[in-house]
């Protein structure tokens, strides 16, 4: 989830593996600042570099 928010991080990924845009997440979830978005993608993207650094 999003801190302060109900909206679960795998909406933001719904989103983006349908090819949605990230503005079009935001405007529909607006309980959801774009910097907690692009904060949890930075995390996600540095999350896959090290765990394909590790294997």
């Amino acid at each position: 989830m999003f801190r302060g928010t109900r909206v679960p991080l795998r909406n933001l990924i719904d989103y983006l593996e349908a090819g949605d845009s990230l503005e079009a997440f935001l405007d529909d979830f607006p309980s959801v600042s774009r910097e907690q978005a692009v904060a949890a993608l930075e995390e996600a993207a540095a999350a896959l570099g090290a765990a394909c650094e590790s294997s």
